[in-house]
């Protein structure tokens, strides 16, 4: 099997800044009430001309200019996203016509917040088997555009932002060292949007442009099933999980990072997460998380990372790799 390799990041989130302060101006709630319940102090929100195909574009900017790559040559384009610009076209098309990448498949893959681990996943896939040499996968939310701001239990988590990686075919190096994948559709009406159907298992949905969930039962099941799923990532990976160096789990809130680091016996000081500025941005919060993690100077060279996404769906999907990016040439833009 051909190695693969994850050789650069980049990062974008908009410059709008919405704070608890501020949600306190529109919606019964208030700033110790987010914190105490979430772990979030403010989140992203893209301008009204700003959507996922932009904050891709400039995450995979930011990736070319820290790591000087060029992409023009990239073979495949994967972008992970429950927010699209349009239901068709593809927004991997409006990347791929933007950057001027000429030859190379055009993906849009749809797995909520697990999708950037299962863009991961294809992208090893596509390399390992021989078939392509240079994949960016990309994940990327405008989740501001579907969240109701009168509703105060979703409004106070979601936010708008984009990670990119670059994963080239190595002979001597390879990033991934196992995975696991699940899916349990039976909870599919917990956490929604309703489109050309108004019914999933038998249940009648609020029939709303807006995203609904029920985070009571999201809750339920993240806990009772995500540390299960993570131990079987180790075991078919040969790995115990003291030689994780940094979990990365999906950063819907600190409230759910919390109790499945406590049932793993994991230190939540070796969780990484990015919920705290940027809110539950979706297919985007794992590698926000990563790329914090890099430019604080902990995450380095030869690390082990665990990577865990789970969403709508209910679909999930674990990552383990080892961490072996290319030298950083240029400082990345503050986020």
């Amino acid at each position: 099997m051909i190695g693969a390799r994850i050789t650069a990041i980049g990062t974008y989130v908009p410059e709008k800044r919405l704070t608890n302060f501020e949600l306190e101006q529109m919606v019964e709630t208030n700033n110790e009430w987010i914190v105490q319940r979430t772990g979030i102090h403010e989140r992203r929100i893209s301008r009204s001309d700003e959507f996922t195909s932009d904050l891709c574009v400039s995450a995979i900017k930011d990736l070319m200019q820290r790591y000087d790559k060029k992409v023009d040559d990239v073979d495949m384009i994967i972008v992970a996203t429950s927010t699209p610009d349009f239901p068709f076209p593809s927004v991997t098309s409006i990347i791929q016509d933007r950057l001027n990448i000429s030859q190379t498949g055009a993906l849009d893959l749809s797995a909520a917040c697990a999708g950037f681990v299962y863009g991961l996943h294809t992208a090893h896939t596509y390399i390992a088997s021989g078939l392509h040499k240079k994949v960016l996968v990309v994940g990327a939310e405008t989740l501001s555009k579907i969240t109701d701001y009168t509703d105060r239990s979703t409004c106070v988590l979601f936010g708008d932002g984009a990670g990119a990686v670059l994963i080239e075919s190595d002979e001597k190096q390879n990033s991934f060292m196992g995975f696991h994948l699940g899916s349990d559709g039976s909870g599919a009406q917990h956490v929604y949007r309703t489109g050309l159907s108004n019914k999933v298992n038998g249940i009648e949905l609020i029939d709303t442009q807006y995203l609904v969930q029920n985070g009571r039962e999201v809750f339920r099941w993240v806990t009772r099933n995500v540390p299960e799923n993570i131990r079987q990532l180790l075991e078919k990976s040969q790995m115990r999980l003291d030689e994780v160096d940094w979990l990365i789990p999906h950063s819907a809130n600190l409230r759910l990072i919390e109790p499945i680091c406590e049932k793993l016996d994991f230190p939540l000081e070796k969780a990484l997460y990015s919920l705290v500025k940027f809110g539950n941005t979706s297919a985007a919060t794992i590698p926000l998380a990563l790329d914090l993690g890099l430019r604080e100077g902990k995450v380095k060279n030869g690390d082990r990372v665990l990577m865990y996404g789970f969403g709508a769906g209910l679909v999930h999907a674990g990552q383990l790799l080892e961490v072996n990016f290319d030298e950083q040439v240029n400082t990345p833009l503050a986020l």
